[in-house]
């Protein structure tokens, strides 16, 4: 008996946070993991060289710039590399009949709404980054996966959360933003999703996080006593105190409708990943 063939998955962004546990999540697949120093996503001829030579059955385009504020003082390069560079992976994916999966954000929302954003809602985002993304998402083939997602944490990357544990070792007390509601979103559990929606190659938006809508000064404080810290190192402060040069999303909060529609188990609630990452950062 024949068996099934090796899929042969192109992830782009390999080092970043998120990339480093979707080589974990394809593990048995044929991975081919293109950090920033292997692809530079805006050079097109790069790109399709890779991918024609690679000629990958799926393509998870996790590579961007997600420096929130150095977008907004650099557009050029925002553009040029969530945008052109996600225009670059759509046409080496095209040309090999890979099914791309594009990782974007809550940043295409505005934040104004009361409710949580559906896949459907209409984007306005406020902010660079926020557009150059939605660029991206413009860029891809209706057949492709848009991963809309918020607030990510994870063991590999710079962080909300690691970044606490920096300043309860450094600081007394510190601010923290309370006016700002999401979801956090774990890369374990989102990777392990994506995987799901690119090997089933599911079209369209989807909206993943893990369940449950917080505020950073929450967030900050639970994972502050989960590390052994006082909670109360933190205080709360506004957006407007804090002062980002970037606009941030008030409600980043999005509602997975579209996994609910298809009948896809949603991720788990986020408080015991958060757990499972402080105790993983805190060894």
């Amino acid at each position: 008996m024949v068996g099934r063939p090796m899929t042969r998955t192109l992830i782009t962004g390999a080092g970043g946070q998120l990339g480093c546990d979707l080589v974990a999540a394809f593990a048995g697949d044929d991975v081919i993991a293109a950090t920033r120093s292997d692809l530079d996503v805006s050079d097109r001829d790069s790109v399709l060289s890779v991918v024609l030579t690679v000629q990958p059955d799926i393509v998870i385009h996790a590579g961007a710039w997600t420096a929130v504020d150095a977008c907004e003082a650099d557009p050029d390069r925002a553009f040029r590399v969530n945008a052109y560079g996600t225009r670059n992976v759509a046409e080496g994916a095209r040309r090999v009949g890979a099914h791309l999966v594009y990782v974007s954000t809550d940043y295409v929302f505005d934040g104004a709404a009361a409710a949580p954003y559906r896949e459907w809602d209409a984007t306005n985002p406020q902010s660079v980054y926020g557009r150059s993304k939605l660029g991206g998402e413009r860029e891809v083939d209706a057949g492709s996966t848009i991963v809309r997602t918020s607030w990510v944490c994870g063991a590999a990357g710079n962080n909300f959360v690691a970044k606490m544990l920096q300043l309860a070792a450094e600081r007394d007390t510190w601010g923290v933003v309370d006016d700002q509601r999401g979801c956090p979103t774990f890369t374990p559990d989102l990777a392990r999703m994506i995987r799901v929606l690119a090997v089933d190659r599911r079209p369209g938006r989807f909206h993943v996080t893990n369940q449950g809508p917080t505020t950073w000064f929450e967030l900050g404080r639970e994972a502050l006593a989960l590390a052994g810290f006082a909670p109360d190192k933190i205080t709360p402060m506004s957006t407007a105190a804090y002062g980002a040069p970037a606009p941030r999303p008030a409600n980043s909060v999005l509602d997975n409708a579209a996994l609910r529609a298809a009948g896809i188990p949603l991720l788990a609630d986020y408080h015991d990943p958060l757990a499972s990452l402080v105790k993983e950062l805190s060894t």
